[in-house]
């Protein structure tokens, strides 16, 4: 079984040797790496050729953003499963993946995803936020929740019949793609309660107030956009759902 990661990034020279490393660094999976780039002017390109030796596919060039980019990775994927891995992110540990090949040998299992917790940009050691997930129940999404995007792998067949990310929003794709896959076509998914991804704090939906609000804004639309009946109420219930991250800590 084959995983097709892809990593997208835009300027990020300077984190991306991180993120390489730690998919070169996985051990007892066969991987294929793909690095979507938005044509970025910081080095990036030199990056690429001094520290991803691995990498199976290097693509360049303008996009629409992140979730257009990340299309162009599905498209470009060959792996049976499909995830993500951006260029402010790395793996916790080398048995990540080897861990969700393990997952994938069950031939009934569509997707699945663990935990992730935010460190510091300068010091990575240090733990901001953890998102400890949990079991999928059906309805979860048009509460507010979704697993950690960086942690979510998905058969590539599904991406297939089921379609990429939705272009119209631009901060909460990765959102909208959760409700479809799992509340409203019901794939089966598996949660593994470890950490799998360490991502530096930041990132677009949630780099500021103004920027979670509209996240906020544009998760309610998805929902309308799906047909799934929500009420005003579900923006607070998504804002009270990132509550915990703030205060929990990972036991080791």
């Amino acid at each position: 079984m084959k995983i097709s990661v892809i990593t997208v990034t835009y300027n990020s020279a300077e984190t991306l040797p991180d993120t390489l490393a730690s998919v070169s660094q996985q051990q007892g999976a066969d991987i294929e790496h793909i690095v979507v780039d938005g044509n970025s002017t910081d080095g990036t390109k030199e990056v690429i050729e001094k520290y991803g030796g691995h990498v199976a596919r290097f693509i360049s060039e303008p996009d629409r953003g992140i979730y257009d980019a990340m299309n162009k990775g599905i498209v470009a994927a060959t792996g049976d499963v499909v995830g993500f891995l951006n260029a402010d992110d790395f793996y916790s540990h080398p048995r990540v993946l080897q861990t969700v090949s393990n997952v994938f040998s069950d031939a009934t299992v569509d997707a699945c995803y663990a935990d992730l917790v935010y460190v510091d940009r300068l010091d990575t050691s240090r733990v901001l936020r953890y998102w400890k997930s949990r079991p999928y129940k059906p309805g979860l999404c048009r509460r507010g929740w979704l697993p950690a995007h960086p942690t979510f792998f998905v058969r590539r067949r599904i991406y297939a019949r089921y379609s990429g990310f939705d272009l119209e929003f631009s901060r909460q794709a990765d959102f909208e793609m959760a409700l479809r896959l799992l509340d409203i076509h019901q794939i089966k998914a598996v949660y593994i309660p470890e950490i799998w991804v360490r991502m530096r704090i930041g990132g677009i939906s949630n780099n500021s107030v103004l920027g979670s609000i509209r996240g906020n804004l544009e998760a309610y639309r998805a929902c309308k956009k799906s047909g799934v009946h929500v009420t005003p109420w579900f923006i607070v219930q998504k804002v009270l759902s990132r509550l915990p991250q703030f205060f929990a800590r990972p036991s080791d």
